[in-house]
C-alpha cells in the first residue's frame, strides 16, 4: 500500500515560512480595491477602515498616518507607476490582474514616493503579496520591484516619459501623472505658459492641509484656535471663517465638529458663499437659495450668515439623502432655515422669489484632485457631455428664481472651460436678462484673480480647491 501523500515528508531544503501580516499594508490593499471594485473614494473608504483598525488591531497616529500616505500616494502617482511598471514586464499592463497591479503599485511608491529604505519595501510588499495574493504571485511581485528599485523616480521618468520638446502634453501626463485630456484641459484653463501648468500639476499631487469653518452665528475662527491651540491649527489664509489644522488625525473627533459649530470645508468654498452673501444687493435682502445644497457646507454657511441678517435660507437638493446631509449640517443655526428634496431644474418654488441664490452645479470634479486623486482616472472627456445640458438648465433656473435686482452666484468645483465661462457665456447670450458683476472685490486680500469680472481659484496659487464663481445680477 503507498504512502498517504499528506504523511509524504515534505522535501529537502527550506522550511516553510508562513508570510508576516502587516495590518497597515493589508488595510491600503484592501482600500485600493474598494476604490478599484466599487469605484469607491479613497476619503469615503478610509475612515471607516481607519475606525475598525484602532479598534482590531491597535492602530496609532503613525500607523493611520503610513496607511493614509500609502493609499492616497499610490492613487495619486497611479498614472506614473503604471508607466514604470509597464517597463518592468513582459506583457501589456491590461494582463495583469488588478489586485497584482494594487499591490505592486503599492510598492513602487513605497519605493519612489516615500523614505522607506529599498530593503523595506521590497520584503514588506512581497510578504503582503504572499498574504493576499499567494506564494506563486509573489515571486512576480518581487522581481518586477527588484527592476523597479534599481532607479530613482528623476531616473526612471527619464526612461518612460518622452521629451518635452516632442509631446509637451504626454510628457507631463507621465511626470506629473494626470490623464493627458486633463492636463489639455488645465493648461488651456491657465491661458499658457509650462511654469504654471507644472506648478499646478505638482499642487494636485500635494496633500491638501484639513481646513475647518466656523459656523457663522455658532462659533468663531478665534474660538477654534483657541480650543485646538496654536500648536494644532493655523488661520486660514483668506477665509475669516476658516481656520488650518497643522496635525494629521480626524477632524470628525473634534469636539467643535462633533457638536456642530464647526465643519471641514475648504477655503475656496468658504469664499464662494462669502462672495455671494457680500455682493451688494438694492431692495430687500430677506430670501436666499441654494439650489444644489448637498452635502450642506456652503449652506451651513450661508444659513448662518443669513440669520445674522435677519434672512431665512432655503436649501434644496435633489437626492433625498444627501438633502439628509444638508438638514443635518444645518441642525442648529440660529436662525430660521428650511431643507426640501427637490430638482433644481423643475423648482417647485415661484419665479422671482429669492434675493440670493448660489448654484453650485454638478460637475466633473477636476478642481479637487488632490482631495478625490482616484477622479482623474474615472472621468472620460465625455462627461463634460453630460454635465453640460444639466449646468445650464440649472443657472436657468437660478436666473428664473431670483428678483430682478437680485443677485447669482454660478459655482463649479471645476476649472474646465466647457464647465465655467462656456456656460455663462451661452446662458447670457441665449437668455438675456442679467449682467456679470465683478467678483474679484468680493474676495478682499486674495491674489492672482486674473481679469475678471468671474473668478478662478488654483491650489498652486491660493492653496484651494480650483472653485470658480461667476456672479450674476439679474436686469430684467
Amino acid at each position: 500500500m503507498s504512502e498517504s501523500p499528506r504523511r509524504r515528508p515534505r522535501p529537502q531544503g527550506k522550511p516553510y515560512r508562513r508570510p508576516k501580516k502587516d495590518p497597515v499594508r493589508i488595510l491600503a490593499f484592501e482600500a485600493l480595491r474598494a476604490v478599484d471594485e466599487r469605484d469607491a473614494y479613497a476619503n469615503l473608504v478610509l475612515p471607516p477602515l481607519l475606525r475598525k483598525a484602532r479598534e482590531k488591531d491597535g492602530f496609532d497616529g503613525r500607523d493611520a498616518a503610513l496607511a493614509t500616505e500609502l493609499v492616497y500616494g499610490t492613487l495619486r502617482r497611479q498614472g506614473t507607476y503604471d508607466a514604470i511598471i509597464a517597463a518592468c514586464i513582459d506583457r501589456p499592463l491590461g494582463e495583469v490582474d488588478p489586485p497584482v497591479l494594487d499591490v505592486l503599485s503599492l510598492g513602487v511608491h513605497q519605493l519612489l514616493g516615500t523614505r522607506i529604505p529599498s530593503h523595506a519595501a521590497v520584503s514588506a510588499t512581497v510578504e503582503l503579496a504572499r498574504v493576499v495574493l499567494g506564494d506563486g504571485r509573489a515571486k512576480f511581485v518581487n522581481a518586477v520591484l527588484r527592476k523597479v528599485a534599481q532607479q530613482d523616480l528623476d531616473g526612471w521618468l527619464e526612461k518612460v516619459a518622452p521629451p518635452y520638446d516632442e509631446d509637451p502634453e504626454d510628457h507631463l501626463a507621465v511626470v506629473h501623472s494626470h490623464p493627458r485630456w486633463i492636463v489639455s484641459a488645465l493648461w488651456d484653463a491657465l491661458g499658457g505658459g509650462r511654469a504654471g501648468i507644472e506648478d499646478l500639476l505638482e499642487a494636485d499631487n500635494e496633500r491638501p492641509e484639513v481646513t475647518l469653518v466656523a459656523r457663522p452665528g455658532r462659533s468663531t475662527a478665534e474660538e477654534l484656535l483657541d480650543g485646538l491651540g496654536e500648536e494644532a491649527a493655523l488661520p486660514g489664509r483668506w477665509s475669516p471663517y476658516a481656520v488650518r489644522l497643522t496635525e494629521g488625525g480626524d477632524p470628525g473627533s473634534l469636539d467643535a465638529v462633533r457638536e456642530g459649530h464647526a465643519g471641514v470645508q475648504d477655503e475656496g468654498s468658504q469664499l464662494v458663499a462669502l462672495a455671494l452673501a457680500n455682493a451688494p444687493l438694492d431692495g430687500p435682502d430677506e430670501k436666499w437659495l441654494d439650489g444644489c445644497a448637498g452635502p450642506g457646507g456652503k449652506a451651513a454657511m450661508l444659513a448662518g450668515l443669513a440669520a445674522q441678517r435677519g434672512a431665512v435660507l432655503l436649501a434644496s437638493e435633489k437626492q433625498p439623502h444627501r438633502a439628509g446631509l444638508v438638514a443635518k449640517a444645518l441642525s442648529g443655526n440660529p436662525g430660521p432655515y428650511q431643507v426640501i428634496a427637490a430638482d433644481g431644474t423643475r423648482p417647485p418654488w415661484r419665479p422671482g422669489t429669492f434675493d440670493r441664490v448660489l448654484m453650485d452645479v454638478p460637475c466633473t470634479g477636476l478642481g479637487a484632485l488632490r482631495r478625490r486623486p482616484e477622479a482623474r482616472w474615472r472621468r472620460r472627456p465625455d462627461d463634460l457631455d453630460g454635465f453640460a445640458p444639466l449646468q445650464r438648465a440649472l443657472l436657468r433656473t437660478a436666473l428664473d428664481s431670483v428678483r430682478v435686482g437680485g443677485v447669482v452666484g454660478y459655482a463649479t468645483c471645476s476649472p474646465h472651460l466647457a464647465e465655467t465661462r462656456a456656460v455663462v457665456d451661452d446662458v447670457l447670450k441665449h437668455d438675456g436678462g442679467a449682467e456679470l458683476i465683478d467678483a474679484r472685490g468680493l474676495l478682499p486680500g486674495v491674489p492672482a484673480l486674473g481679469d475678471g469680472p468671474d473668478v478662478q481659484l488654483w491650489p498652486h496659487l491660493h492653496g484651494t480647491d480650483a472653485m470658480y464663481l461667476a456672479l450674476l445680477r439679474r436686469t430684467s
